[in-house]
This record gives structure tokens, sequence and C-alpha cells, in this order.
């Protein structure tokens, strides 16, 4: 009887993510047939999880947004004729500096080539969310979003009294006295941590060098905030680093309407670049969350232990 049970659930499980997976497929070929029959297309491009620099990696093995796959969608929308805007929709607690700088160049290109870019904020577009966010010409957000954390740091951990409880020791041969700088088996001297408070510095103000050139900001005014803080979508539209409050649908038609597209506005969804892969993602997400699992959330990537992060 048990076994039986088992073999519906796993019958009926299985005919779901069928199902979504068609649906999904055929959600974007009507997207793409749309698109095509018009006169253009508004290019939507999703970053979703924790933003980390390489290539994405495969569905089940890599949570997240990597900066190759979303540089190469934004170098897509730049090139295509038909993609008369861009509308980043950005969902993530932020990520990798280098990774972040990478992304907002090909913004930056995509602006330069005349086409404007419109940002819809997900439930949390922070850090280096926002830092992408701040290069868009108009942002959208809702009023409880969650964005600011303008701010940067290195995670550092040592377990050196743990180490010598347990009797290991670290032992190396270097060839610089810095060669082994944030090693978790012994403290950090004062002059590596001058070291790492000037990167930090140095980036945090890059930081916010990006967000009052794209908010038009004096430097001044956005550092009286750019203190780590976290605020609602609201909250920061009363500070001016959001435009509107709206949905991904307001972003949508707003983004039309700069294009002078009137009614449906047509679209060209950028997922894993249409892959299998992507359709998977988004499919495994939606099915997940129906099912009450939310199975694409439990993956998280997380920071390394001495990695420079913006969130």
């Amino acid at each position: 009887m048990i076994h039986s049970k088992r073999t519906w659930i796993l019958i009926v499980a299985g005919i779901l993510l069928l199902t979504a997976i068609l649906a999904g497929t055929a959600e974007l070929w009507g997207r793409n047939l749309t698109a095509l029959s018009g006169k253009g297309y508004i290019a939507v491009i999703r970053i979703d999880g924790e933003i980390y620099g390489g290539p994405a990696g495969d569905f089940l093995s890599q949570g997240g947004t990597s900066s190759e796959e979303i540089m190469a969608e934004l170098e897509a929308a730049r090139k295509d004729d038909n993609a008369k805007a861009v509308l980043i929709r950005i969902n993530t607690p932020g990520g990798s500096t280098g990774a972040t700088q990478e992304i907002v160049e090909e913004m930056d290109k995509i602006k330069n080539a005349g086409k404007p870019i419109v940002i819809s904020m997900g439930d949390t577009c922070a850090s280096a969310g926002y830092w992408i966010a701040s290069k868009g010409d108009y942002i959208f957000a809702s009023p409880a979003t969650l964005t600011g954390s303008i701010g940067v740091y290195i995670d550092y951990t040592n377990v050196e009294g743990l180490a010598g409880k347990l009797g290991v020791t670290d032992e190396k041969i270097k060839s610089g006295a810095y060669k082994d700088m944030l090693s978790m088996y012994r403290p950090m001297v004062p002059e590596e941590r001058t070291m790492l408070q000037g990167m930090v510095n140095d980036i945090y103000n890059q930081f916010v060098q990006s967000v009052a050139e794209g908010r038009h900001m004096d430097v001044a005014k956005v550092k009286t905030f750019a203190d780590g803080r976290i605020m609602t979508g609201r909250e920061a539209q009363n500070l001016g680093l959001v435009d509107a409050m709206g949905n991904y649908y307001d972003a949508l038609d707003y983004a039309g309407g700069l294009v002078n597209m009137d009614g449906d506005v047509p679209v060209h969804t950028y997922d894993g670049g249409g892959s299998l892969r992507g359709f998977l993602n988004a499919d495994m997400q939606h099915l997940g969350t129906w099912m009450g699992k939310g199975f694409a959330d439990a993956v998280r990537s997380s920071a390394g232990t001495s990695s420079v992060s913006v969130r």
C-alpha cells in the first residue's frame, strides 16, 4: 500500500513538472512570436539571487545569477535592432563587486547606444542590486521592497582558538609577509587591517560615485545615507533613490511608453539565454512555489570566507 502511494506521488509530481516545463516553453514561444510580428519589443532581463562572477552553472548546481550570463543578455539586447528598450527585473540581496561592475559596464554601453533602461525592483534589490539599479534611466519599486544597503565589506573568520583546542596547527611556506593575509588560523595584524580597510574604502567610493552619477546626485548627499542601512522602497523614493512606486507591469508599460509602444507591450524575455537550463530554472521555481516547497529558494549561494561583497 505504501509502495503504491509513493508511486502515485512520483507520477503526479512528474506530470506537474512536465506541465510546468511545457507551459513555460509555450509562454516563451508566444512572447517571441508576438515580438517578431510587431515593430520591435522590450527586452526583459532578470537578475535573481546572489550575483556571482563566472559562467552560469547547471540548473541544479548553482543558485543566484552569473555575471557572464547577464552580460551576454545585455550585449544581445544592445545589438538587437528589435529591442527598443531594456527592462531589468532585479531581486537580489547583493553579491560580488567585480561581477556587479561587469554588469554595470554593459548597461552603460546600452545607454550609450541610445536605448533606455527601466528597472523593476522585486522583493529585495539591495547593495550590489541597487548598484545595478542606479544605472537605469527610471526605477520602479514596491513600497515594501527592501533596498539600499549601500556599502562594502570583507568577510573574515578566525578559528585559531578552536583549532588549538583540537590540536590542529597551520604551517605555511610563503613568499611574502602578507601572502596568507586573511588566513583563518592566525590573528590579523594591524598592517593587514589597514590594507584591507583601504581596499574596502576604495570600492565603497567607487560604489558611491556610481550611484551619484546614475541618480544625478552629489557624492556628499549619497554618503549621508550610504552607510549600509537597509530601507523600504518608499523610503528610497523619498531620498531620491527610486523614481516611482509600481510593479513589473507598471515598469513594462513605462518602458513601452518611452519608445512609443501603445497597448499591450510586446516583450522578449532573456532567461538563461533561451536554453533548456533557462526553461528549467524558471519552471522549477514556479512549480516549487505552487507546491509550497520553494524549491528554487532552497538553493542559495554563499560568499567565501574572505570574499569582497556588496551586500
